[in-house]
């Protein structure tokens, strides 16, 4: 049985996982930090049997305790969180990166996965990313958009310098799950509103592509990473992208989904504009991950969970 520390236990992708793992208590003994244990608690009596294989604690607890496997889901992921606490995200990212290290060098058998983000390609994507991408940052004229970027952008930099300790950084470019908070502002946690409350889904005219991975594919990749243990990063995909058009035409055409285009809409975007948002860099398949489903496919799958 593998002993896994998961700190920021609350988070949209943490609570996927936990919900896989618990699927298999005979392989693993999780050990679960959070900032907000209530929620934590909430969550876990909603969706999972207490069993012995479940342990929670407050984030301040976490120490240099030995652990098999130590996953950082710790971070902001919603637009507009994210654009209120501005300079905040680099003292959030680096605080908990650095405790993880610390536990990592006193412990270096261990493997350390962490959540980074597909924004460290920049905030301005007009085609897909590839293995050969790179970013553009005027260092003259650094913006509160970039500061998310620079903060994942470090973290993965420092974890590359750590060569001869088992850190893989994963990149997610577009996640939903039956656990995403519905006041949080994406546009999917949009359609699900406009569809639960029978209301009409307000949007811009504007096409975009994004590239949404299952929670169970992910739980894939993460145990393709746990077989796997060396200092790497990968991009995170799914078996192919969906456009917004065609999101909205199937769940119009399913669930009766009403919406109409508004070009003076005030979209929140903290990381810039992302058009094209998801990557053809596949090196994760040196390491066995094939995503089983489409970015509809999982769309619709979670979403019957509402």
């Amino acid at each position: 049985m593998l002993k896994i520390a998961l700190l920021g236990a609350t988070s949209h992708i943490a609570k996927g996982l936990i919900y896989y793992f618990h699927q298999k208590p005979e392989n693993y003994r999780l050990y679960l930090f959070a900032r907000n244990l209530d929620s934590l608690n909430n969550f876990i009596n909603k969706n999972l049997k207490k069993t012995e294989n479940l342990s929670l604690s407050a984030i301040e607890n976490f120490d240099n305790t030995f652990y098999d496997i130590i996953i950082n889901c710790v971070g902001v992921g919603d637009p507009a969180k994210l654009k209120k606490i501005k300079e905040e995200i680099f003292f959030i990212t680096e605080l908990y990166d650095n405790k993880i290290l610390t536990n990592l060098k006193n412990n270096p058998e261990s493997l350390y996965i962490n959540f980074s983000s597909g924004a460290v390609y920049g905030k301005e994507f007009e085609k897909s990313v590839q293995s050969e991408s790179s970013l553009s940052i005027q260092v003259n004229q650094i913006e509160e958009s970039d500061y998310y970027t620079i903060a994942k952008l470090n973290s993965e930099a420092k974890h590359r310098a750590l060569k001869n300790y088992s850190i893989i950084d994963l990149r997610v470019f577009s996640y939903f799950s039956r656990f995403i908070d519905l006041d949080s502002k994406f546009f999917m946690t949009d359609v699900v509103n406009a569809l639960i409350n029978k209301t009409v889904l307000e949007t811009n005219d504007r096409d975009m592509i994004r590239d949404f991975v299952s929670p169970e594919d992910l739980f894939l990749l993460v145990e393709k990473c746990l077989q796997s243990r060396h200092n790497a990063v990968y991009d995170v995909y799914s078996l192919e992208p969906v456009s917004k058009f065609k999101i909205l035409d199937f769940f119009k055409e399913k669930y009766k989904l009403n919406y109409i285009f508004k070009n003076n809409l005030n979209l929140i975007s903290a990381t810039g504009k992302k058009n094209i948002y998801y990557s053809n860099n596949k090196t994760a398949e040196r390491i066995g991950y094939l995503p089983r489903q489409t970015s509809l496919e999982s769309l619709e799958e979670e979403i019957n969970f509402f």
